[in-house]
This record gives C-alpha cells, sequence and structure tokens, in this order.
C-alpha cells in the first residue's frame, strides 16, 4: 500500500492562530486526492484517535477545486505558552506522512 506523502505533493502543519492548528493536504493529481477522499481516510475519527481529542472539535474540509484537504484542530497548548513544544505548529503533521492509502 503507498503512503500519504507519495500521492501528494504538499503534507504541512502550521498555526491557525494561537489556538488551532491546521493540516493541508494537497494531492498530486485529481485522482489521488478523489481516491483518499472517498476512501475516508483522512477522517474525524482518525485524528481525534491520533491527536487525543473528541472527534466534535475536528474539522476537516475536502476542498475539491484545489485538490486539498485542510483540517483544524485545538492546539493541546497555547502557541507560545511555557510548555508549547512546537511554537508554529510545524512539525505536527508526522503522523500524516506515513497513512496507508488502501
Amino acid at each position: 500500500m503507498p503512503k500519504l506523502w507519495q500521492v501528494t505533493k504538499l503534507i504541512r502543519s502550521k498555526n491557525a492562530g494561537p489556538f488551532e492548528l491546521t493540516f493541508d493536504v494537497i494531492f498530486k493529481d485529481r485522482a489521488g486526492y478523489e481516491h483518499v477522499r472517498d476512501a475516508g481516510i483522512i477522517s474525524a475519527e482518525w485524528f481525534a484517535k491520533t491527536y487525543r481529542l473528541k472527534p466534535e472539535v475536528v474539522s476537516v474540509i475536502n476542498y475539491d477545486a484545489a485538490n486539498a484537504i485542510k483540517i483544524t484542530i485545538p492546539r493541546p497548548v497555547v502557541s507560545g505558552d511555557i510548555d508549547d513544544t512546537d511554537v508554529f505548529g510545524g512539525q505536527q503533521h508526522g503522523p500524516l506522512v506515513n497513512l496507508e492509502v488502501p
């Protein structure tokens, strides 16, 4: 099975303000995007399990015009807080990279 990184041209995470993280998954082509979108492997349930959240706080947006999926979750701690280990949120996309695409 291919990994998500193999069918995308960009997987990233970043701050969406001090209280949220956003993840962008942009695909190489329409076919790859539609396959992953329709398979439902990037879901609120997967994010909730992976990032230890409740599914209702996860927002998953399929953006057909850009062959992209955008996900927003609350940050575990406020950006810049003394307990924050990733002030810009740029290192949180790791679990997505090796997600298996059926």
